[in-house]
């Protein structure tokens, strides 16, 4: 049986959420990787059920209470995605909070120090409008180059930087997104990517 990298993904997902469903049925609490693969599993068979983008995300974070995970798991995923197969086609589903808000102290706590941190310091800076196409939400995570974003996005930039969308990336921290609802546009600052990028 031939089966594409994709649907080996899928079915590897799926062994982890049996795996997670299992350690529930006999009351053990879930680590983070069986409990990210139970919540992703889910989300597929939403999407595939074409229950709405919207009712995916909420249905996500009711899959799991605190007390079905071990410490820290919270704030270990403090969000999640995952690529579905609508009946409209794929589509990243991110979910902000899977597992609820983390403790100020749990394991894995973030404890920033005092002041701020500039993000990229020196690098030339300008403004972007994504417009979305699509039928579909579109998330765009923070360090995707923008000549490799969904076709489904019209990226406008500044005539000096407009050749070259390649060469810049969203300026946001690290591991954020931004979402472009279909036919809407967002105003966006971008950043030049460091390195050599050609």
């Amino acid at each position: 049986m031939h089966l594409t990298p994709r649907e080996q993904e899928r079915l590897l997902l799926h062994s982890g959420a049996e795996l997670a469903r299992r350690r529930l049925a006999r009351g053990a609490r879930l680590g983070a990787p069986e409990a990210v693969a139970l919540v992703c599993d889910e989300i597929c068979e939403l999407a595939w059920d074409d229950v709405p983008y919207a009712d995916v995300v909420t249905r996500a974070r009711a899959i799991l209470t605190p007390d079905q995970l071990v410490d820290g798991v919270p704030a270990a995923v403090p969000s999640l995605q995952v690529e579905a197969l609508f009946p409209h086609g794929s589509v990243l589903v991110h979910v902000d909070a899977p597992f609820g808000p983390p403790d100020t102290d749990a394991p894995g706590a973030i404890r920033p120090a005092a002041g701020e941190v500039e993000l990229a310091p020196g690098r030339p800076r300008t403004t972007a409008v994504l417009r979305n196409t699509g039928h579909a939400p579109i998330w765009v995570s923070s360090h995707v180059p923008l000549a490799n974003l969904n076709p489904a996005l019209q990226i406008e930039l500044p005539p000096e930087t407009a050749a070259a969308p390649g060469r810049y990336r969203l300026d946001i921290p690290a591991g954020t997104a931004l979402r472009v609802d279909p036919d809407a546009h967002r105003e966006t600052p971008v950043v030049l990517i460091g390195g050599d990028t050609p």
